[in-house]
């Protein structure tokens, strides 16, 4: 049981695609060809370690992506993405797939590779099953593949060092072996990538079942098809049924002898025969077999004899990875094999990354710097938050002509009393949010909430000559339009009414305090728009005369007259209903029977 319910725990290995970053300077597509049959390489690296000394820091481009389906020597190189998914920068291999199907197989496909973990196995982080985007994903190992490593003629290799590669890939197909795996199925150099301690670690296994009815490049040429079956013994070429573990063992032996000449297999054979000849005399098993060839004088006698039982042409005759393992070690003197990891680790304490490490820091801090920014100016406005960044003091300013917009809820006392404290603050959060996105589109400035009530201005603190009327006007029949679709979590049968009053005058506009600022607006301009809205009604734009004769000079909106009215302090004012546009767009008035609203709803400014 304990064992069905972790296949169905699909987020262990599902990625969404999506949550991959893919930042400019850090990721890019990779592709690269080759177009000699040998090791040839440029521009690649700068770095040259022997035995005794490394000397110079790696400076060279990415080249092979953890090696997934890479390029073969001679042949053109598949690329793939580079990106970061959850701090850790992974290799994407694409698959050529419509789709993909979510049974039992694939799952327990996914925890197989999931459950991997070993020294030599290029850790498995997950996969994405989405079109177009369908892919796995590997952490990605920054010196490449092996194929790439060894064709670099700017790094020089020693005995040692050939040994320590071999000896990695080997641990790593013995433990393939004796997991769920079996083999590893896809044995080649590029299909070995090498980390940043210089560790070989084996990649592109598995997935059989995700990868199954991939698409394949009917595109692609015949030859570079024939040299990506160099490593493919002659059984698994003729179709031939044999034990798991012999075809890579024969695979094994093709990239020992790469790692001996450091050139691809077959090298001296392509100059005079193409690809496709190669791979038909090796299925058919002609005699003599034909074997990459190795000088007698290039490596160790004992190393070149383990080379050819490797590929020997009868699978059971080839030897054991423990065998193989005995037969490395006697061939390094009984020394430990790993001795260049210290060596390695060491030199990168001090330079490896370090670039890219304080390019990261920068762009950390910059998305920092970004967000901080971002807050402020939702905070103040622009014009003023960016006078205060600059350390310089905000004086008051005057403004001869502004349109303020006030609102509140109608019955808000006893809605509250009603609800709880987190319902009235989730209602509030609510409401005020999608106001927030209306007020987006209109040029205005969102003083302050305080409570139920909602304070906007437009022309300060940027002028824009009349148009300060038009554009608080048309944002109030917006924001009655969003109320009457607005629905409250708590209470989803109640209709919420707004009472909004607007004024137009001057006003003074500055900074007050210097713990959590206000931009603050003072004159009697807010007094008077606050008494509109608490004289209005409910669902209703109440509207000044002021408002109303700047209004009128655009002659865009419909507006009735209210007649005259008394409020507190003021003397009888004739105002005016805001009813809606000439150009078609007029708000509903809804019908209203609710009477002048008790005080205990009044705006107190």
């Amino acid at each position: 049981m304990k064992y069905e319910s972790s296949l169905k725990d699909i987020n262990m290995w599902l990625i969404d695609y999506s949550e991959i970053d893919f930042p400019l300077n850090k990721s890019r597509s990779i592709f690269r060809s080759h177009l000699t049959s040998n090791y040839s390489s440029k521009n690649i690296s700068n770095k040259s370690i022997t035995t005794g000394k490394t000397q110079a820091i790696e400076n060279r481009p990415t080249s092979v992506q953890s090696g997934m389906n890479s390029s073969l020597f001679g042949g053109s190189q598949k690329f793939c993405k580079v990106g970061y998914y959850k701090g850790n920068r992974v290799a994407i291999k694409q698959v050529r797939k419509s789709s993909i199907t979510i049974d039992r197989e694939l799952l327990v496909e996914m925890k197989q590779m999931i459950d991997l973990q070993h020294t030599n196995i290029n850790r498995f982080v997950g996969a994405c099953t989405v079109a177009p985007d369908i892919c796995y994903v590997m952490i990605y190992c920054n010196k490449g593949s092996l194929a790439d490593v060894l064709e670099n003629t700017d790094i020089s290799i020693d005995e040692n060092f050939k040994l320590s590669f071999a000896s990695d890939i080997i641990q790593g197909l013995e433990f393939l072996s004796q997991s769920p795996m079996k083999k590893h199925g896809n044995l080649k150099s590029s299909n070995c990538v090498v980390d940043s301690h210089w560790v070989c670690k084996l990649t592109d296994f598995g997935l059989t079942q995700f990868r199954k009815n991939e698409e394949i490049d009917t595109e692609e040429d015949e030859n570079i098809t024939c040299r990506q079956l160099f490593w493919t013994a002659p059984e698994l070429l003729r179709l031939k049924p044999v034990l798991e573990v012999h075809g890579d063992v024969y695979a094994f032996g093709i990239i020992l002898q790469e790692i001996v000449l450091r050139t691809g297999p077959f090298t001296s054979m392509l100059e005079v025969v193409e690809p496709k000849d190669i791979i038909e005399s090796v299925r058919l098993g002609t005699v003599p077999n034909v074997r990459p060839v190795i000088p007698v004088d290039a490596c160790k006698r004992q190393m070149l004899h383990l080379i050819k039982s490797c590929w020997d042409e009868e699978p059971t005759k080839r030897p054991t990875y423990s065998k193989i393992k005995s037969e490395l070690k006697k061939i390094s003197g009984g020394k430990s094999i790993n001795i260049v990891d210290n060596m390695i680790s060491m030199m990168e304490k001090y330079a490896n990354n370090l670039e890219e490490l304080v390019h990261d820091r920068t762009l950390e801090l910059e998305e920092e710097k970004h967000k901080t920014d971002q807050l402020l100016y939702q905070m103040l406005p622009r014009s003023v938050a960016d006078q205060l960044k600059k350390g310089l003091q905000v004086e008051a300013e005057y403004f001869e002509e502004v349109t303020i917009y006030f609102s509140d809820i109608v019955g808000f006392t006893k809605l509250a009393s009603e609800s709880t404290p987190l319902q009235v603050v989730a209602m509030l959060n609510d409401l005020y949010t999608a106001f927030d996105d209306v007020i987006d589109n209109y040029n205005v400035y969102k003083v302050e909430t305080i409570g139920d009530a909602y304070m906007v201005v437009s022309g300060l603190p940027e002028r824009i000559n009349n148009h300060h009327a038009g554009e608080i006007a048309g944002m109030a029949l917006a924001l009655l339009n969003k109320v009457k679709h607005f629905s409250i979590r708590h209470r989803p049968g109640h209709r919420m009414q707004l009472r909004v009053g607007i004024h137009s005058g001057s006003v003074v506009a500055g900074i007050v305090g210097l713990k959590m600022p206000r931009y603050c607006l003072f004159g009697d301009t807010v007094n008077t728009a606050s008494r509109m809205e608490s004289s209005g009604l409910a669902m209703m734009i109440h509207v000044s005369s002021a408002t109303h004769d700047v209004l009128s000079k655009f002659d865009t909106f419909n507006m009735e007259k209210r007649g005259e009215i008394t409020v507190k302090g003021k003397n009888p004012l004739t105002t005016f209903w805001l009813k809606g546009r000439k150009d078609g767009s007029e708000f509903e008035l809804p019908e209203i029977t609710l009477a002048a609203p008790s005080l205990d709803n009044c705006a107190t400014v």
